[in-house]
């Protein structure tokens, strides 16, 4: 079948030409509106009348009156266009100012550990903005289910995607309490965990995930067994503070108990290295100022914890020649 390479007549065509002869009950005064000439006007509207079946406008040498039928179009068509209007200055608004609804398709587990006071910052620096998490344990097409971006582990940011980086690469670490250890001692190779209860993870695919290990060079996977199976990586962290088992486990997640002497890391020679966490999205060509905004402080928000950080090395390094 041929295809047609034009763009078929629509119901809008003529529509605002209409509108500015039927406001000023003249051609002239309307072509002068719209800059263009009176004949292309009375041309247009000609046009709209023939797609319509009913003549619009009584015209005589001396004045521009609607009929019936142009009156009831009026009254329709009128309100119609101006929404339309509207809502193109509501797109054209979002399209040069930061402004609308951001919204987010995330793992539940880096809301507290990363999101948390990135999201507090954002909030207060464009109060226009308003930010939507959707928290899930399962990979969301991010343009299929309408997210502007994700927050994604390295490992899983499709290829077609643009990746900025929220975290440095970081390791999966094992972690017990320290009343756990007290009852069942610490593993000292990756084969002691067979003796362990070992707190496992259920992917969104139903599967349950090996613990990763680096041994000699080489990546491992091996599969544990414990007393609980859980969807997402706060409720592992909350059954290990507990002394229930071992947990496996983003370094930055267990960050906070390990400083509190609450959680004791162990196999540290064996920890994997995963690329980090990165905020996702489709294409450069198709960024808001909205979700510009949030790449933007999210750069910022790096750049200044590296500047406290080479400050924090340096005043140290100042220390230590004093004394």
């Amino acid at each position: 079948m041929k295809q047609n390479f034009t763009v078929r007549q629509g119901a809008l065509d003529g529509v605002e030409v209409f509108l500015s002869v039927a406001q000023h009950r003249s051609f002239r005064k309307a072509a002068a509106e719209l800059g263009v000439t009176p004949s292309a006007v009375s041309q247009t509207v000609r046009v709209l009348e023939a797609r319509i079946g009913a003549a619009l406008f009584m015209r005589t040498t001396r004045s521009v009156g609607l009929t019936e039928a142009g009156e009831r179009f009026l009254s329709r068509a009128k309100p119609a266009f101006e929404e339309l209007v509207a809502a193109g200055e509501v797109a054209r608004g979002l399209g040069q100012r930061p402004t609308g609804l951001l919204r987010l398709t995330v793992p539940r587990a880096v809301v507290p550990i990363l999101l948390e006071p990135l999201i507090a910052s954002f909030c207060k620096a464009y109060p226009e903005i308003e930010v939507e998490l959707a928290t899930s344990k399962e990979v969301i097409d991010i343009a299929a289910e309408g997210f502007d971006a994700g927050i994604r582990l390295g490992h899983l940011v499709a290829a077609d995607m643009v990746a900025v980086p929220l975290t440095p690469p970081f390791r999966l670490i094992v972690v017990g309490s320290p009343y756990y250890f007290a009852a069942h001692g610490r593993p000292e190779n990756t084969d002691d965990l067979r003796q362990h209860a070992c707190l496992r993870w259920r992917r969104s695919s139903g599967a349950l995930a090996p613990w990763s290990f680096n041994v000699n060079g080489q990546a491992i996977e091996i599969a544990v067994s414990g007393p609980l199976i859980a969807g997402d990586f706060p409720t592992m962290l909350g059954a290990a503070i507990e002394g229930l088992g071992l947990a496996q486990l983003p370094e930055p997640m267990v960050a906070e108990g390990l400083r509190a002497a609450r959680l004791v890391h162990v196999l540290e020679a064996y920890a994997p290295v995963l690329p980090g966490v990165f905020l996702c999205y489709p294409s450069r060509r198709q960024i808001l100022p909205k979700l510009r905004a949030f790449i933007d402080h999210v750069k910022s928000r790096q750049a200044g914890d590296g500047k406290v950080q080479a400050q924090s090395v340096a005043g140290r390094a100042g220390s230590r020649k004093k004394r």
